[in-house]
């Protein structure tokens, strides 16, 4: 039996060699080109995108949010208070 398991360690130190040797000759030839990228220029253009149309934001412009329903005011109104009053 300690025979069978020797062969058997050998061949599979023998493929993993194999395998690892057939790695690096092909890491060896997939080398990649010469670099032909450019770097960009030192002063980019001022506004790459497209301005939009809209008017600018003012501070009074809402954000799309809901106003909470009224029970979810209450609650907050109560645990704010319970934290300026106890503390954490």
């Amino acid at each position: 039996m300690s025979k069978i398991f020797q062969a058997l360690a050998a061949i599979s130190i023998l493929a993993g060699a194999v395998s690892l040797a057939t790695q690096a000759a092909a890491a060896e030839n997939n080398t990649p080109p010469a670099t032909t990228a450019t770097r960009p220029a030192a002063n980019g253009p001022d506004q790459s995108s497209v301005p939009n149309a809209a008017p600018p934001a003012t501070r009074t412009q809402t954000t799309g949010q809901t106003p909470p329903d009224p029970k979810v005011k209450e609650m907050n109104d109560r645990e704010r208070s319970k934290v300026e009053h106890e503390g954490k």
